[in-house]
């Protein structure tokens, strides 16, 4: 697995010196998630993200790459942390509520909508990437446009995600075909089984990204949705505006860009220029 990271971001993340105090104690045990100081204190931040997820938060052995993880990286060294203070925790999308409120990690970064439902009991700073559900189709293929070209076609998602279900709901005469993962649906693309695969286009990016796709696959670039990916944070924290200036300073010099750049490399993917960058949303 190639290296995602920016040019320069351990550098900054290195020469940080933003600290910030506990929500609700002193240690990382306390109620605030671990918010602890940090900056030369030797002590760690949590950091939830995605561990099989190329391109966004993947890892391969003890490397941890992808856009997410880059994300990461950039507030963590705004907030005082060291590289070498992460601390990274697989958070797979059913247990993220649970991990944040039981105090297993301090934030997560884990291509996590913001939504009110989970707003109810999930503090988030954020976006830092707006992306939307689109169609990944063969390099070769310009008979699919958009999801309006799905009548008839055979496409594939994951099995009880969100993706599949809208298709289900809005675009009934496309032959859904579900699998377990992602990396099922591509061998499915490649062998011509299906015609398409949907999911968040940035996720469809990273994918094709990939040593082993490159040049294979394409993101069409027609979104039919809008998901916010926000940064969790435990209920009452005392961070969002913090992580908020951090991305918004990340936008600023650059870095943010450089980041989508190199993780969707050889995607054939262009982002959503309408809705990225995105203004992270004031704190509660």
């Amino acid at each position: 697995m190639r290296s995602s990271k920016p040019l320069g971001l351990a550098a900054m993340a290195a020469a940080a010196a933003l600290t910030l105090t506990a929500c609700g104690g002193g240690d990382s045990g306390g109620e605030g998630g671990g918010e602890s100081t940090a900056g030369g204190s030797g002590e760690s931040v949590r950091i939830g993200i995605k561990y099989d997820q190329p391109g966004l938060g993947y890892r391969d052995g003890d490397e941890y790459t992808g856009f997410d993880v880059d994300v990461a990286e950039y507030v963590a060294g705004e907030l005082g942390y060291s590289e070498d203070q992460i601390e990274w925790v697989e958070s797979p999308s059913a247990n993220r509520e649970n991990m944040l409120a039981n105090d297993q990690v301090d934030m997560i970064f884990a291509t996590y909508s913001i939504t009110d439902a989970r707003k109810e009991t999930v503090d988030f700073a954020g976006p830092y990437f707006v992306a939307g559900q689109d169609l990944l189709v063969r390099e070769d293929d310009s008979s699919i446009q958009g999801p309006e070209d799905l009548e008839g076609k055979n496409l594939c998602s994951v099995t009880g995600s969100t993706s599949a279900q809208k298709v289900k709901d809005d675009h009934p005469g496309a032959n859904l075909v579900e699998q377990p993962g992602y990396a099922d649906c591509l061998t499915a693309l490649e062998s011509g089984q299906v015609d398409a695969v949907t999911t968040d286009d940035i996720i469809l990016a990273g994918l094709a990204s990939t040593d082993a796709n490159q040049g294979k696959f394409k993101v069409v670039g027609n979104t039919f949705s809008e998901e916010r990916y926000g940064v969790g944070l435990p209920k009452g924290s005392d961070r969002c505006q913090a992580v908020n200036d951090a991305i918004t300073k990340m936008i600023g010099e650059g870095a943010w860009e450089e980041a989508v750049t190199e993780n969707t490399e050889g995607a054939d993917y262009e982002y959503n220029r309408e809705l990225n960058p995105p203004t992270p949303e004031p704190c509660a």
